[in-house]
């Protein structure tokens, strides 16, 4: 072989070691324990009332948004906050949310139960076209948000 030859050679044969310990080196890495999930989540959303928008009670409870527990342990909803894009907000009252039951938050007026909510508004509360719903839990933390229309 000619010097050169053994060069290339000898070069080659020490690349291929640097990368064969380079791979055998662990890959050092941070990690962090994931977020906890809510079981508390958006089920159906009704925002367009179906209808004229007569400003009726029957046609504001009409527009409504389903709230979800799909755990197994009941969670209390006191002090949680429903809020629009435009920060018209309603805070649940003491509601103990059993697991896999859900409640509707109604926007017109009502008498609250363990499975409608009413937040007595006198006009719709959710944009037919463009808004977004979000629920913080009452350390004001972002459970869930769902949006509909252009963005």
């Amino acid at each position: 072989m000619s010097p050169r030859t053994m060069t290339r050679v000898a070069a080659l044969a020490l690349a291929a070691s640097g990368l064969a310990a380079a791979a055998a080196v662990p890959a050092s890495a941070t990690v962090r324990p994931a977020e906890p999930r809510s079981p508390i989540v958006f089920g159906a959303i009704q925002y367009d009332s179906p209808g004229r928008d007569d400003h009726s009670q029957k046609s504001l409870n009409a527009e409504w948004v389903t709230v979800t527990n799909t755990g197994r342990s009941a969670v209390n909803l006191k002090g949680w906050t429903l809020t629009d894009r435009a920060h018209q907000t309603y805070t649940f009252h003491n509601l103990r949310l059993a697991g896999h039951q859900s409640v509707r938050v109604h926007t017109g007026k009502g008498r609250d139960t363990d499975r409608d909510v009413y937040q007595n508004r006198r006009d719709y509360a959710w944009d037919n076209n463009r808004d977004t719903a979000t629920l913080r839990d009452s350390h004001k933390h972002i459970v869930a948000t769902k949006s509909w229309g252009r963005r």
